[in-house]
């Protein structure tokens, strides 16, 4: 499918190399000390000029001694670990944000670092690895597969074997990753608005309490200006984000971001615009999976996918002829390739009106007292929420509290100890609900109270019918017997339905419909009007 080509921004990752052992760390060490203390070279890949330094830092890493577990000697007296910092030449990057940095530390079984309180902790190294590097890679603006290539170079030109960084160990692991399109300003409102699919996706597909669940909404900048989208995420986790992609499986943040300087910016620059991007989110993951190296083909489509679903989503086209709604910056260009990945339809409105049946559903078919109290306490306490605890607060056996959950597993998410509401929509639907129920209760109340005013008023049985009618509707009724009646209320709506069912009680009761057809009819915001005027049909 046809779609704007997007760009890359930053990489994080844990580049391993085994195949040649220690030596690539021996060869730092040997081209540092061979510089003094530094290395810089200029370098050629793919037709653009490049920059390396080589320096070193000290290290934490505990001494193996004359040898490491496996035999190997080591003749270096002082822990160091060594950085490599590769970047586009001036001339050919003026902005100076196409660069990374490679951390090369040295890797064996059971090797140990030591903390600034002098204890140990052992630095866990794959198993199976054996010897050999982790060269921690950090950069932006680069595509993903080219670091090990430019690592491979900028180590050559440095004195550093290249063979040593060709091919990473199937272990090497990724740990963040983002692809962006910028969008002109005056187009990505649609992005992050209050219905937008950022917002959507984090209310209607996080569980409201349990997991790990992030929204952020911020429309001012560091320095107190008001700059909407600002800076809008939403985090998904594993479960969740294959709610919104169902093949796609790693979490993610997407997100909706201006720079900090944008609101000072003039249009014409690129940074005064903002960019829509996802990016891995790796600590979302479990703690025995990992994104590996040879999943870089999926991540990158699954970001892809994402970015472009979105802005599909918020009505922005994504396959544009002549730019359309994006602005071109110095690692963005809006180019239509045929080979982009399908937008994915988010349906964000099937999502909601599924859960909104569900909550429906439920109130309709009637709800037993536990388990009235068991979403009354969801919605209303803030912290972790356990059976035990909802019975605690409404003075309920524990068991009764389970069953009454068990009949509302598509409304609850339940999970070990804990209970929580499918998502953070549902969870405004039921507050809703809830406190619908409430004010029910207190109309209820009200209307007891003024109907038994009334017979003690002497009015009959009739007008205290009529009377509760009223309470009911949070209808106003001033009825003096010298006066108009007077029916007033809080706002328009349903109003005219309101009136014809109290006329239908007025009639019911035996009361003079002349009366009623002439009563005066206001409303809060001081606009008035005449009963019979909704009562007279057409």
């Amino acid at each position: 499918m046809k779609t704007v080509t997007l760009a890359y921004h930053e990489f994080d990752a844990n580049l391993l190399y085994s195949d040649d052992g220690l030596a690539a760390f021996f060869a730092a060490d040997s081209a540092v000390k061979e510089g003094q203390g530094s290395q810089s070279a200029k370098f050629s890949a793919e037709g653009e000029q490049w920059r390396a330094r080589l320096s070193y830092q000290d290290s934490n890493i505990v001494h193996p001694g004359e040898t490491t577990p496996l035999g190997t000697e080591w003749r270096l007296e002082t822990m160091r670990e060594y950085r490599i910092k590769v970047y586009r030449d001036p001339q050919e990057d003026p902005i100076g944000q196409q660069e990374f940095v490679g951390h090369i530390a040295p890797r064996w079984p059971g090797m140990q670092g030591e903390k600034s309180d002098g204890s140990r902790v052992e630095i866990p190294v794959p198993e199976g690895f054996g010897e050999g590097i982790n060269v921690r890679v950090q950069g932006s603006n680069i595509a993903f597969d080219r670091y090990p290539d430019l690592l491979a170079r900028a180590g050559a030109a440095l004195g550093i074997a290249g063979r040593y960084f060709r091919e990473p160990h199937p272990m090497t692991n990724i740990q963040d990753a983002e692809r962006y399109a910028r969008i002109h300003r005056d187009a990505s409102g649609p992005v992050h608005a209050r219905d937008g699919p950022i917002a959507s996706m984090g209310h209607l597909l996080e569980d409201d309490r349990a997991g790990y669940r992030k929204v952020v909404q911020n429309d001012d900048d560091e320095h107190g200006r008001n700059l909407p989208g600002y800076y809008h995420t939403v985090t998904l986790g594993e479960r969740r984000v294959r709610e919104a992609f169902p093949d796609h499986r790693l979490p993610k943040e997407v997100k909706h971001y201006y720079a900090r300087e944008a609101e000072a910016l003039d249009e014409d620059n690129p940074l005064a615009h903002p960019k829509v991007g996802a990016s891995l989110q790796v600590s979302r993951l479990d703690d025995d999976e990992t994104v590996r190296w040879r999943d870089l083909d999926r991540l990158e489509r699954e970001l892809d996918q994402t970015v472009l679903s979105v802005l599909a989503d918020a009505g922005i086209d994504v396959a544009p002829s002549g730019g359309g709604p994006f602005f071109e910056d110095a690692y963005f260009t809006p180019e239509v390739d045929e080979s982009g990945p399908d937008p994915v339809g988010l349906d964000l409105t099937r999502v909601r009106q599924s859960q909104e049946s569900v909550v429906v559903r439920h109130l309709a078919d009637g709800l037993r007292p536990t388990q009235w109290d068991a979403l009354e306490t969801l919605v209303t306490d803030g912290g972790e929420v356990a059976p035990a605890d909802i019975a605690h607060d409404h003075d309920r056996h524990v068991e009764s509290v389970r069953a009454a959950l068990r009949d509302m597993e598509d409304l609850v998410h339940r999970e070990y100890a804990n209970v929580s509401l499918r998502s953070e929509y549902v969870a405004e639907l039921v507050h809703d609900a809830v406190a619908e129920a409430r004010e029910s209760v207190k109309r209820a109340a009200e209307t007891t109270a003024k109907a038994m005013e009334a017979a003690e008023r002497g009015m009959g049985e009739t007008m205290s019918t009529f009377i509760a009618w009223a309470a009911r509707h949070g209808v106003d009724v001033s009825d003096a017997r010298d006066a108009r009646l007077t029916l007033r209320f809080d706002d328009h709506t349903d109003a005219g339905q309101a009136i014809r069912e109290g006329f239908r009680v007025w009639k019911d009761a035996g009361l003079p419909e002349e009366r009623y057809r002439q009563a005066k009819v206001r409303f809060a915001d001081g606009s008035r009007g005449d009963a019979w005027r909704w009562l007279t049909p057409g």
